[in-house]
Order: C-alpha cells, then structure tokens, then sequence
C-alpha cells in the first residue's frame, strides 16, 4: 500500500505553483508547506492552494517541517544552496527544475552530495510525458527509421531555459547513451544579464558512444518553426535513420516518415495539466518501490547538464571537449570572457523582437 509523503514546496513562480498544485491534488502526497521571498506571490498561491502552511523563510520552513520531499522552483543560481538544504531537512527526495547548474563545479558538488546522503532526486524534464513525444519515442524504438544516425533538437529560447529540455529528450530518444565529445560555437551577450543567464546564441555537435550524433541549436540564431504559434514552443526535436524520420515539435504535435509507414503525424502540444500528474505520481511510486526508478531521474539529468556545460566550454576555449568531463569549472564565467561583444543575427522577426534587436 502507498505511504502518504509529506512535500515541501519551495518557489511560487508559475512553476512552483504547478507543483504545489500537483502534489496537494495527488492522494499520494500531503503539501505540508509552501514557501516564497515575494509575498505578493506566496498571498496569491495560498489563495489557489488553500488552508497551506506557509513562510517567507525557506530554511526555517523546511528544518521545521522535515518534509518527505523537497521541491524547489527558483532561479538557477541558487541550486547548491536548496540541495543543502533538501538534504539538511532529511528529506528523501528533492525534485527541482532544470537546468541542474550553472557551471560544472557546481554541477559535480550537487551530485557528490546527493550520492552520498543517498537520497533519491528528479529533475523536471516532464515535456516527455506529452503523448506527441512519447508516439515519436514509440516510433524510434520501434525500429521503423532503421538505423539511427542523427539525433536533433532546436530552440528559439535561450539556453539556460531551454537547452537542457532539448538534450534530454534527444538522449532519451538514442537510450540514453553517453556521449563521447562536442563543439561548439556561441554569439550574442544580451542574456547573460537574464535570471537565465545565457549567450544568445549557441549551437553545436555532441558525439554519442554508439556512432550517433547530435546537432543542436539554441537561442536567437535557431531556425524558426512557422507551423508554431507560441515563440517558447518552437522547439524541435528528432532523430533521423537509414528508413526515417520522426520529430517532435513542443506546441506543434508530432511527425514521421517511414519506409514501411509513409508518412504520419498527429497533433498535440505541450500542456501541464497533461504532464504534470504523471511526472508528480512516479516520484510517489518511487519513494514505494526503488526498482521503479524516475524517469527524469537526477543521473540522467546529469548526464545532459554535462552535455550541456561541455558545449558551453567548446564554445567558450575552441575546439573539441571531451566527456566526461574530469574537473569542474565555472562555464558561465569562460563565456562572458570570451563571446564577442557584437550583436547576434536572428534568424527571423520574431526572434529579432525576444532578443531585443529592433
């Protein structure tokens, strides 16, 4: 029978939010608490949310509550801090958005702590659970692109919000394998200032062990997708064989090409009333049975958030990076000091608006 497992959220952007909302309407969970610095925010969670304890200090809230899981939803520069603070509640679980980090030093320190308290940990890559990513994972697997040889993703968005979502699902479509090297190239400096701090373009390759590659675009440069309304679900991501294609697009259904098939397609877009309880009820099936192992589980994330940093080094020193990578490093720092203070070139008007070129 499934234990009732008392949640802590911290954050109450949209995204901490929609967890709150999640877990407290999971029979699963009790949503012990909520925390956030804005007041105007807490006010109004707690008016959606209902009879919830709640406190602006996080640190107090959570040694005090001593949550079975710890949610956090809040910039990434603060990533390090709330995982020592997860782990110093006695928490069982810490759930938190991507990116996993910043740089890579912080990157290796969460994950030498998370390991050795031996807590469980998920990151929110839940795009996957929309059921046009999954019928293009379905059509991969099946083996109906034949050999596959290309994985790519592409995203309008800049990278810190939406890089580590495009290798995840890339990864996930090739099994996960760990990649072997990238390069990379990086423009534009509008987006370090963001509370996402980013270049405002980068866009690179990543070697996988078993022969396939990835292409991957983000940011001002990255092709526009016509077919999609909404400027952040211009994402693209897909694989490509000897017999096929399939591809995802996040607010623009799904699409395939097969020797066997023709061609098929199906709409659909991405919707957290959709994702969200599923990726919330297999954190509780994994606090009750560790074989049932989260999908969007921290070593996975890992292994994108070094993809990701190793293309932000190629970027930032030239060349070819190796993985894994063997040292931490600030990547934040190595860009700002080397990407050309000159403006970036969009690759269409909507894109010349995000990133304020007009």
């Amino acid at each position: 029978m499934s234990k009732i497992h008392r949640v802590l959220v911290i954050g109450m952007g949209k995204r901490g939010l929609h967890h709150a909302i999640f877990f407290k309407a999971n029979p699963h969970f009790e949503l012990i608490g909520i925390s956030s610095r804005d007041q105007g925010r807490l006010q109004s969670a707690l008016s959606k949310l209902g009879n919830v304890p709640s406190n602006s200090d996080a640190r107090a809230l959570a040694l005090s509550a001593k949550p079975d899981v710890f949610c956090f939803c809040t910039p990434p520069d603060v990533r390090l801090d709330m995982i020592k603070l997860g782990i110093k509640c006695g928490a069982k679980l810490i759930a938190f958005e991507k990116p996993v980090a910043l740089t890579s030093k912080e990157l290796f320190e969460m994950r030498d702590r998370i390991r050795k308290a031996g807590i469980k940990a998920v990151v929110s890559h839940q795009h996957r659970y929309g059921v046009h990513y999954r019928k293009v994972k379905e059509i991969i697997a099946s083996g109906a692109l034949g050999r596959v040889h290309t994985v790519y993703g592409t995203a309008t968005g800049w990278m810190t919000h939406m890089l580590s979502h495009v290798i995840d699902y890339t990864c996930w479509f090739n099994n996960y394998t760990p990649a072997t090297w990238v390069m990379a190239q990086a423009a534009g400096r509008s987006k370090f200032t963001s509370s996402h701090p980013s270049p405002d373009y980068i866009a690179g390759f990543v070697q996988f062990a078993d022969g396939v590659r990835g292409i991957y675009e983000c940011g001002a440069g990255a092709p526009d997708q016509p077919e999609v309304a909404k400027w952040w679900g211009k994402n693209r991501m897909g694989a490509q064989g000897t017999e096929g294609f399939a591809e995802v697009l996040t607010n623009g259904g799904w699409r395939a090409m097969t020797k066997s098939g023709g061609y098929q397609s199906g709409e659909s877009a991405m919707n957290y009333d959709l994702d969200m309880p599923p990726y919330i009820q297999e954190m509780a099936d994994w606090l009750d049975d560790d074989k049932k192992v989260h999908p969007c589980n921290f070593e996975r994330a890992c292994q994108g958030a070094e993809i990701m940093l190793a293309l932000q080094r190629s970027a930032a020193e030239g060349g070819q990076v190796g993985l894994p990578l063997r040292t931490g490093a600030d990547e934040q720092a190595m860009l700002r000091a080397k990407v050309p203070d000159r403006l970036v070139f969009a690759s269409c008007e909507e894109n010349r608006k995000e990133f304020g070129l007009r």
